[in-house]
């Protein structure tokens, strides 16, 4: 596998498109940090990391849906940097996923975080991904 941060998101689009209520994903550094920063904006309903011996481990992650209309809280995933072609933004050209109603993951020398804390901590990174 070649790149697994786009792995991680077709896991996700995947399963919000069959409805799941919990997916499964092989764990990293990177895709534990992805999920904690899901989980602060409320993009899913909650997370438990499993280690196992001689592995990284898995993430489990509970998907949030509306309770009346099923809609599921991430709209899209859209992976923006590849390892092919990497994207870095620094301060001044950050993006604005939708006008503010989204958040770009962005990995920056402080941490993973959103667009909004990268402005606010005046830190630019590479733009990992766009959520809404």
């Amino acid at each position: 596998m070649t790149d697994p941060i786009s792995d991680y998101l077709t896991r996700l689009r995947n399963a919000i498109k069959a409805n799941h209520r919990i997916v499964e994903i092989p764990s990293s550094n990177m895709k534990r940090e992805i999920t904690r920063v899901l989980f602060e904006k409320g993009y899913i309903l909650n997370f438990k990391f499993e280690d196992v011996t001689n592995h990284q481990g898995v993430i489990k992650i509970a998907l949030k849906y509306h309770p009346v209309t099923k809609n599921p809280a991430i709209k899209k995933l859209d992976r923006v940097s590849t390892p092919g072609l990497r994207k870095y933004t620094d301060v001044a050209s950050m993006p604005r996923v939708i006008n503010g109603m989204g958040v770009a993951i962005v990995t920056t020398s402080k941490g993973v975080m959103t667009d909004k804390e990268a402005r606010n901590q005046n830190v630019g990174g590479e733009v990992l991904c766009y959520v809404y």
